[in-house]
This record gives structure tokens, C-alpha cells and sequence, in this order.
């Protein structure tokens, strides 16, 4: 078994499309339009054969998460970058480019390679090896 995509609700799906195609070279499908429910969606894909899917629909809440605290539930999604180099210079760049950076790069206790960074909505994206 493997995960075949996460999903993100986002308020700028353009925006968020461009993010991740232009810093993680995702490749995205045509928009998906429910003009019933007035719902849009673009699933991105990236080298391996991992998928995220961003949607839109009116109505959707804005997410409570507050990006100092930890809550249950999804809390981040990592992307591995295949170097320390890489995590050290997606990092730099993000951070240059007005992004914010949760936590730099670093080996952690269990011998991970990672930083943190937040997408254009807050969304949490660990970088690792």
C-alpha cells in the first residue's frame, strides 16, 4: 500500500499551484470545475508518484491551526529533497523569497535530516533528505 495523495483546501489555488510547481517542480493536470458546487481542484504530481491535490469551494472555514502551537490531527507533510545541500538551499531560498521558516535545518534526534517551512496558507511542509 502507499498514500496516493494529500489534499489541501487553499483561498488562493492559483497561487498555491504556482508554489508548488515553481519550488518543488510539481507538474499539474488541467483545473477540475463542479459548477454545481462551484468546487475547483488541481492535482499536482511530483517525480515519484506522489500527488497533492489543492481545492477550492465557497464556504470552506479558514483553518484554526495556529502555526506556534501543535493540535492533533494532519500536522505537516515532508518532501524529501534527495541532500543536506538541497534542504539547506530550498531553505535559504524560501526564507530569502518571504516565506517563513518554522525551524531550520538540522539533524534531529532520531537522525533526520530536515527544516520546516510554511507554503503561502501556513501549511507545514517538513524538508528532508
Amino acid at each position: 500500500m502507499k498514500i496516493a495523495h494529500i489534499a489541501i483546501w487553499t483561498r488562493d489555488l492559483e497561487g498555491m499551484r504556482n508554489f508548488y510547481m515553481h519550488y518543488f517542480d510539481a507538474s499539474s493536470k488541467d483545473p477540475y470545475y463542479n459548477h454545481t458546487r462551484d468546487f475547483k481542484s488541481y492535482m499536482l504530481s511530483f517525480s515519484d508518484d506522489c500527488k497533492l491535490e489543492l481545492m477550492q469551494m465557497p464556504g470552506i472555514p479558514a483553518n484554526k491551526n495556529d502555526i506556534r502551537k501543535q493540535a492533533t490531527g494532519l500536522i505537516h507533510f515532508a518532501i524529501s529533497l534527495g541532500s543536506k545541500t538541497q534542504v539547506d538551499e530550498l531553505t535559504s531560498q524560501l526564507k530569502i523569497d518571504g516565506f517563513k521558516v518554522i525551524s531550520e535545518p538540522r539533524t534531529t534526534g532520531d537522525g533526520y535530516y530536515e527544516s520546516v517551512v510554511l507554503d503561502p496558507e501556513g501549511n507545514r511542509i517538513e524538508l528532508t533528505v
